[in-house]
């Protein structure tokens, strides 16, 4: 087996991957403090060609050092918006028709890989590192989905969170178009 080189990887320039067919998710980031998962998000959205980053509250933006050192580059073409209250993202996403989905341990959840919904478009809200998601956007979600862990510590990296959840919502597009094979 021989490890490909990084000119047969066929990527995308940032021209392009702006041009590209995107699934119709977005990821919101709920006051999230590291700027190494903020940038891993971007990094991660860029993998999966996702529609777009919402950073909301504390959450750093770009350009940023710190942001860039682990999204090398992804920050220049996933698109993103800020917004100072997190609340204020999920409304506008829900007036455009988006399914709300909070990714977090609460009553009602549902394993990720259990997770299907009808509507096509769908964002992700992952929360504060120490805090999770504030009540008060919990409210305003339509459902709630949930990593299942089996070991003794019971919560994962917020990075770490977007990328299994990510993966779990990118299987269900794929499946249903053809142009992401």
């Amino acid at each position: 087996m021989r490890k490909l080189k990084i000119t047969e990887l066929n990527r995308l320039s940032p021209e392009e991957f702006k041009k590209a067919a995107k699934i119709p998710l977005v990821v919101i980031l709920d006051n999230v403090r590291s700027l190494h998962n903020v940038g891993s998000v971007f990094r991660t959205s860029d993998a999966f060609l996702l529609e777009a980053v919402y950073l909301c509250g504390i959450t750093a933006t770009p350009p940023h050092a710190e942001i860039h050192k682990t999204a090398l580059g992804a920050e220049n073409s996933v698109e993103w918006r800020y917004f100072e209250n997190t609340s204020d993202a999920v409304e506008e996403l829900k007036q455009r028709g988006y399914e709300i989905i909070a990714v977090e341990q609460a009553e009602n959840s549902v394993a990720a890989d259990k997770f299907s919904s009808g509507n096509e478009k769908r964002a992700v809200i992952l929360g504060n590192e120490v805090k999770g998601i504030d009540q008060k956007v919990m409210n305003q979600c339509d459902s709630c989905i949930e990593i299942p862990q089996f070991g003794a510590k019971h919560s994962l990296n917020v990075s770490i969170a977007a990328g299994i959840i990510i993966w779990e919502m990118f299987k269900s597009y794929r499946l249903k178009q053809s142009h992401f094979d």
